[in-house]
């Protein structure tokens, strides 16, 4: 009989749970009926933690903002910056609610700072000229190279950015006032061992870099008359003390090493491209004709050999058998 009776409570009290869990699905079911009637989901903007409206898509609202800050705007206009960017929360809204996006844009982008994207054109690092594309600052290199301009070596482009727009300069005045003629070279007829070569003080370009042979005092400039000798200096002369090392300036191929009259003890070495560079007065020569050397090597040592008065180094650059002043190139 007991357990009769507790089947029955069993059964009546499960008839009411079920009566309950259909009565609570249905009053949610109502509700969310009720609530999808009346209200739509939507985002709240924030900005600096203050509401500024309400979007239907945060996405598209997103995107319009993320262009006004890549620029895509506007010509000429690199990127944008603005203070802060708006933060999203969902939330329920009435369904007649009228969404502001173009408020919330207006609001975002207000402090919005712009930032224009343009080329200097530089010349020893020095910005001379500016151009709105690279494709122009290229050109205006391509032409003074091409012109062969004194300074193509010195020109660069150099990518800017800037809260405000600069004044451009077209191509062509740009190669027009960056331009530099070179200078007109005097040769002056010398006579040396029979043959006839000539001499130049201008700077002439010999496209190497060279090194100090040696440290030391300059005794002789280029092109000195001195009442030693009896014609103008052929090179440089640096004093120092017999027996230190000579280093090649340059690297090379050694194309005379041996006793030269005057000269004495000397070392003659081919860069290439017409250019070479003599050592003379050696006390001990360290190479020998066809060998090849690079640049810093010992190639000999200072000494008092041929036409001296003490010792130092004797030291001579050639392009295309025109003797140069060494000291556009080295000391």
């Amino acid at each position: 009989m007991f357990k009769i009776n507790t089947i029955k409570r069993f059964l009546m009290f499960f008839r009411t749970s079920i009566k309950v869990i259909i009565l609570t699905i249905i009053s949610i079911f109502l509700i969310c009926s009720a609530v999808a009637f009346c209200y739509k989901p939507t985002y709240a903007v924030s900005l600096n933690g203050e509401v500024i409206g309400y979007t239907a898509d945060k996405s598209k609202l997103q995107n319009r903002i993320n262009q006004y800050m890549e620029g895509e705007s506007e010509e000429g206009i690199a990127f944008r910056q603005i203070d802060s960017l708006p933060q999203y929360t969902l939330c329920l809204l009435k369904k007649d609610y009228e969404f502001n996006d173009d408020e919330i844009y207006a609001k975002v982008t207000e402090n919005g700072t712009q930032y224009y994207k343009y080329y200097a054109i530089t010349d020893e690092k020095k910005e001379k000229y500016y151009v709105a594309t690279f494709e122009e600052a290229e050109s205006v290199i391509k032409k003074l190279k091409s012109k062969d301009s004194m300074n193509k070596n010195d020109l660069g482009i150099v990518e800017k950015y800037d809260t405000k727009t600069k004044k451009f300069t077209s191509v062509e005045t740009c190669v027009s006032k960056l331009y530099e003629a070179r200078p007109k070279v005097t040769y002056v007829a010398t006579v040396s061992s029979g043959a006839v070569s000539g001499t130049s003080s201008q700077k002439v370009d010999i496209g190497i870099s060279f090194i100090k042979p040696i440290s030391g005092i300059i005794t002789s400039r280029f092109g000195s008359r001195e009442s030693i000798r009896s014609s103008a200096h052929r090179g440089l002369d640096i004093a120092t003390s017999t027996g230190t090392p000579i280093k090649a300036a340059a690297g090379g191929t050694v194309v005379a090493a041996g006793y030269s009259g005057s000269y004495g003890n000397m070392v003659r070495i081919s860069h290439g491209n017409g250019v070479e560079t003599l050592y003379a007065h050696c006390s001990v020569l360290n190479v020998s004709t066809g060998q090849a050397v690079t640049q810093g090597q010992v190639i000999a040592k200072v000494g008092t050999t041929g036409n001296v008065t003490g010792p130092h180094l004797h030291f001579e650059v050639r392009k295309n058998g025109v003797l140069l002043n060494p000291q556009n190139y080295v000391y």
